[in-house]
């Protein structure tokens, strides 16, 4: 019984490590190279290659995430998500801006 319940927190902690890296590697998408570039981070290409590298592991090893190489794919995501994502944000575009005529309290003043 305690193997079936160590199994499935594995398989949950793969799953939740495969969306993260799905999650950043579609953001990573979304952002112009120049953003990349302005904020003095890895280009565009750098951190498409290397999270896709990293969404691949984390698919082959999605029930064995703990591994050595699982590791290392949920590290990279996570530094883009903690570094790069943030200093990208304010050269992303929202939809809703234009439907806020830019004023209130989530637009500019």
């Amino acid at each position: 019984m305690l193997y079936t319940v160590q199994s499935f927190l594995v398989l949950a902690l793969g799953v939740a490590a495969l969306g993260l890296g799905a999650f950043a590697f579609v953001d990573a998408l979304r952002h112009d190279p120049q953003a990349y570039a302005v904020e003095g981070k890895r280009t565009k290409t750098f951190w498409l290659v290397l999270l896709g590298v990293s969404l691949a592991v984390l698919i082959i090893s999605v029930t064995n995430v703990l591994s050595f190489f699982g590791l290392i794919a949920v590290v990279a995501s996570g530094v883009y998500m903690a570094d790069v994502r943030p200093a990208l944000a304010p050269y992303t575009k929202r939809k809703n801006q234009k439907r806020m005529g830019g004023s209130g309290p989530h637009g500019s003043w």
